[in-house]
């Protein structure tokens, strides 16, 4: 063995033991961050639907006037 390889060792076991003790951190970080991205998203994307389905029931709450409006005028006229 030269000096860099058995240099190394203790260094590599170390970072393997410095990773496997800071996993479960690592993946509870993950999994907190990615809840609440999650959230987030949900929350964006069920106020942009709503914002939009408001936009639609306006739309159809206007073309259903208009429809009665013709249906009287067709009504009058016949």
């Amino acid at each position: 063995m030269n000096d860099d390889t058995s240099a190394n060792e203790p260094t590599q076991d170390l970072l393997a033991r410095i990773k496997h003790l800071a996993q479960p951190l690592v993946e509870s970080l993950d999994s907190r961050l990615r809840d609440q991205v999650d959230r987030r998203v949900d929350e964006r994307v069920e106020a942009s639907l709503t914002s939009r389905l408001s936009v639609i029931e306006r739309a159809i709450a206007d073309l259903d006037r208009a429809v009665k409006e013709l249906e009287a005028r067709l009504d009058q006229e016949g």
